[in-house]
């Protein structure tokens, strides 16, 4: 059992709770600000806690964050302190919003918010991943009917060896993950976002991934 805390408690922060809880993970959903629970439980009856931000990044082991991509780099930077010596898995994409609120430009042309991520966090162990696919396949590859590739991008080999047993417990099999390399390797699957409005306009949030082919 590993103790998670997830920043952000929308559709992706969510649904990693409710298959990481039942997987046999401690699990904590950060909000912006900690009050009541609200809502339906990510896993009825589930331990499954909420906390603010802070406390959810200073009392796990590892971190994911789940936030919108455009402001997750001064919302983490402000978490230096509490993110140190951890492993943190950033599942997000920054961009701009388009006319019609699909993803658009870039907000880091030309490199990617996971360095920006690991140069602002130099105590942390960034590993990029997941960013490549709508959310519901995140937890349900096995769902589509090509296997899906996840690829992991991060500097630290004994934090993505972690990053990949979570994946297994996500539904993962070990063939359908992609090492890319060290960090700088999360600018090609950042850009891959790119491809993922036109594809929403034409058939809907119909369940894809952007996946290698062999």
């Amino acid at each position: 059992m590993t103790s998670i805390g997830i920043l952000g408690a929308g559709r992706v922060g969510t649904t990693l709770a409710r298959t990481l809880t039942e997987a046999g993970h401690r699990v904590t959903l950060g909000r912006r600000e900690h009050g009541a629970e609200t809502g339906t439980p990510p896993v009825a009856g589930s331990a499954v806690r909420y906390a603010d931000h802070a406390t959810t990044a200073r009392t796990a082991d590892v971190v994911i964050n789940a936030t919108p991509g455009d402001s997750t780099l001064d919302r983490l930077t402000a978490l230096r302190a509490e993110l140190a010596d951890k492993i943190l898995i950033d599942v997000s994409n920054a961009t701009h919003d388009a006319a019609d609120g699909l993803p658009g430009d870039l907000c880091h042309p030309g490199g990617s918010l996971a360095e920006r991520l690991q140069d602002a966090l130099p105590d942390t162990r960034v590993v990029k991943t997941l960013n490549t696919m709508l959310f519901m396949v995140m937890t349900a590859p096995g769902t589509l009917a090509t296997p899906p590739t996840a690829y992991l991008s991060g500097n630290d080999e004994q934090a993505k060896q972690t990053v990949t047993g979570l994946l297994g417990d996500l539904g993962w099999q070990p063939g359908w993950i992609e090492d890319l390399g060290d960090i700088t390797t999360a600018r090609a699957t950042e850009a891959m976002i790119l491809v993922v409005p036109h594809i929403i306009r034409r058939n809907g949030f119909t369940p894809f991934a952007v996946s290698l082919a062999r």
